[in-house]
Formats: structure tokens, C-alpha cells, sequence
């Protein structure tokens, strides 16, 4: 009988954990192990359990998930595989960027990847928008890229949830303008820009669902394409993807009409007229922008075919 796949969650009492162990426990072909509550800081508790299983997620800070990935590193020949949903390695060259639709031959790198950085929400619509159209020629690398984004207030984890939850936040709330949010090195680089996107957050009194959108003048494009143009290349990238689709325009598009699903959906709105186009990603922040891209990435290491989706009880 063949071993049942083990995953340790280091971190699992935050958001993202928390929904990446909803959305472990109704598969099938894993087990998901844990650490008990009192010992989740103690360094050789986690070791030894990291010992035990075949992958850990890292649902850490930073600066604590560096420190975890080195524990794991430190059992040499017995280390787990690793996925990291912090920022601490998405740029870093020996971690494989765990966006299995950035490029055809990504989700075969994950798969055989020992150490897989997860995505941030932000960049995720950003560079699915975009990756496509720097690899086709149709906007140059050093391209001045705007990137404006809204999120459900659940993006900013467990104290921003408070806040909201106990109606001390405003509506509405613009934030990262002294223009260095954290996202941005990562939204650069695995968009394959060479000049630094001006990327605008904000964040709104709904739970969670979020819209990136980037707004273009498509005569400061090479060969001035026509928003049909601009939407062909992107419906010819993701043609055939479980879970990223290109689709129809609209007047009006909400945030949260993807939540507790993997998918997310491309828009090209355009005035050939006029033109202008304002390219536009939505996605659930908690599924293809956090938990549910780590479950893509587990499923994908693992081997084995995964669900995305919270479960009815859940929603």
C-alpha cells in the first residue's frame, strides 16, 4: 500500500494557515500532522516533526520563516520539502517561484522543486496580466507600468481583521504610498520588467475578493495594438488553464464574486477609440492569492490531484 503524503503546517494558527489546513483536510490522498499549542515555538519540536513528514508550509513572518526554512535545512538528507507563503524567498534564486501559470514550463519546476516560494496576492494578478505581454514583445521591459489594487480586509491577517471586524477602520483606505511596498520586487522581477512598477494598494470594508487592475495607452506601445490585441495574447497564454481564464469585459466588475474558489479571471477593457485599455485581474485573496495557490503548489509537489475549494460548510 502506498504512503500517504504528510504536510506540517508551521504557522497554522494565522489566515493563510488556517485556510490552507481547511482546504488539506478534505483531501483524500494527505495527512496533515501538528505541533501542539504549546509547543509551536519550541525550535526542537518542530525540527523533529519536520523530520517525520514529507512537506511544511511556512505560515510565518518573514524573519521567522527564514529561521524555519534553515531549521529544515538543517536535517540534511531527512528535509522536508518546503513552501513558503511569506515574502522572505520569492526572489530568491535557489526557490522556485510558485506561480504554476507564469510561464509553460513552471508548474514542472514546481513539481520537482525541493523549495517553492508562494505568491503574494498582489502580484499574482499583476504578473499573470502582464507576463504574457513582456514575453510577446508587446510592452518593452522598461515599460512605466501603474499597478492599482483593492483587497478585502482579511490580506492584512489577524489584526487588521480585528479592526474591521470591530468597526475601528475607515471603508476605505489607500496605503504603500511611499512606494516601497514589499510586493513590488517580486511583481518586478517575475513580471520581467526592468523598471520599477509604481504599485498602488488599498484595502475595503469587505472580507475578502480583490481587483488588480493596470491602465495602459496603447500608443506608447510598439504597433499601437487595439485592446483585441492585447486580450489575444492573454487568452492564447492561458488557453487550457484549470483555474486562470480570459474573459468578456464589463461595465462594472466587484471584488468578491470568485471567494473561497482557485479561480481568477483576466479582463481587457479597452476604447480602441480612445486608445486606452485598463487591464484587470480578480481573484479570491485568500484562494489563488494565498491558500489556494499553496494547495496548487502542494498538490503538484505532492503528486497527487488536490481541491481548491473551501468546503460548502466553510463558505
Amino acid at each position: 500500500m502506498a504512503k500517504i503524503p504528510t504536510v506540517f503546517i508551521d504557522g497554522e494558527a494565522g489566515t493563510t494557515g488556517l485556510q490552507i489546513r481547511e482546504r488539506l483536510a478534505i483531501l483524500p490522498g494527505l495527512a496533515v500532522r501538528s505541533i501542539a499549542p504549546t509547543r509551536r515555538k519550541d525550535p526542537g519540536a518542530r525540527r523533529a516533526l519536520m523530520a517525520e513528514v514529507d512537506l511544511v508550509v511556512l505560515c510565518l513572518p518573514d524573519d521567522a520563516a527564514k529561521e524555519s526554512a534553515t531549521l529544515a535545512a538543517s536535517l540534511g538528507a531527512d528535509a522536508p520539502r518546503l513552501v513558503d507563503a511569506s515574502t522572505a524567498h520569492r526572489i530568491a534564486p535557489d526557490w522556485v517561484y510558485g506561480l504554476p501559470e507564469l510561464t509553460p514550463e513552471q508548474s514542472a519546476l514546481i513539481a520537482a522543486a525541493p523549495r517553492v516560494s508562494n505568491p503574494g496576492c498582489y502580484p499574482t494578478g499583476a504578473i499573470l496580466l502582464l507576463r504574457p505581454l513582456v514575453d510577446a514583445g508587446v510592452m518593452p521591459r522598461d515599460y512605466p507600468v501603474t499597478v492599482n489594487a483593492v483587497s478585502g480586509y482579511s490580506g492584512g491577517g489577524n489584526a487588521m481583521i480585528a479592526e474591521y471586524e470591530g468597526r475601528r477602520a475607515p471603508d476605505f483606505e489607500l496605503y504603500g504610498l511611499g512606494l516601497g511596498h514589499k510586493h513590488i520586487p517580486e511583481l518586478q522581477t517575475h513580471a520581467g520588467l526592468t523598471r520599477r512598477p509604481i504599485f498602488i494598494p488599498s484595502v475595503g470594508d469587505f472580507r475578502q475578493g480583490m481587483i488588480v487592475s493596470i491602465p495602459l495607452h496603447l500608443d506608447t506601445l510598439p504597433g499601437r495594438p487595439k485592446p483585441a490585441d492585447i486580450e489575444a495574447v492573454l487568452a492564447a497564454r492561458y488557453a487550457g488553464s484549470e483555474y486562470v481564464s480570459v474573459v468578456p469585459a464589463t461595465a462594472k466588475l466587484e471584488p468578491e464574486a470568485l471567494n473561497n474558489t482557485n479561480l481568477l479571471e483576466l479582463r481587457v477593457h479597452g476604447s480602441e477609440a480612445h486608445g486606452q485599455a485598463v487591464l484587470t485581474a480578480r481573484f479570491d485573496n485568500l484562494g489563488k492569492g494565498a491558500s489556494g495557490a499553496a494547495v496548487q503548489n502542494i498538490g503538484l509537489m505532492l503528486g497527487i490531484p488536490v481541491e481548491t475549494r473551501l468546503p460548502v460548510a466553510a463558505e
